[in-house]
């Protein structure tokens, strides 16, 4: 995939990254996370900062298959 168009996967996932951070912690208090029945040992804003780069990779890859997916045969071909 050229340069110029990875902006155009990055910038979607970003956005997509940014509301579903909001939408999941405006249900969920970070401090009432556990992992293995133990809280995590992080604070409010490390566990807000973990989730939204995982959010954001997720997204990033859904955008950037749907680009992939998109792309003629010729174009991934070269």
């Amino acid at each position: 995939m050229p340069t110029g168009k990875w902006m155009a996967v990055v910038w979607p996932a970003f956005l997509a990254a940014g509301v579903l951070e909001i939408v999941v912690f405006a249900f969920i208090d970070p401090h009432d996370l556990h992992w293995h029945d133990a809280a995590l040992p992080l604070s409010r804003q490390g566990i807000y900062t973990l989730a939204f780069f995982v959010f954001w990779a997720v997204t990033l890859a859904s955008s950037a298959l749907t680009a992939l997916l998109n792309m003629s045969a010729a174009e991934v071909n070269d």
